[in-house]
């Protein structure tokens, strides 16, 4: 595993690609398998835990003091 993580074409290729993760670091995965050459893709990290709790109330029409109360209460 350590040779093909640090094979040179698989990199150029993006068949493995350096993901940099804010807890992490800088680690290596899996690209994106599907290669079309008028729809580029990019491989990113996951997301970390709650990261998109607000984003995602406000979608579902939470108002931002019903987020912060929400926070307040320890609910999300």
């Amino acid at each position: 595993m350590k040779e093909i993580a640090h094979e040179p074409a698989l990199r150029a290729s993006g068949t493995v690609v350096e993901v940099d993760h804010p807890v992490r670091g800088k680690y290596l995965t899996v690209g994106n398998p599907i290669k079309l050459s008028d729809s580029p893709t990019s491989v990113t990290r996951s997301p970390l835990l709650g990261e998109h709790t607000a984003e995602v109330l406000a979608q579902l029409g939470y108002g931002s003091d019903e987020i912060a109360a929400l926070r307040a209460e320890r609910v999300i």
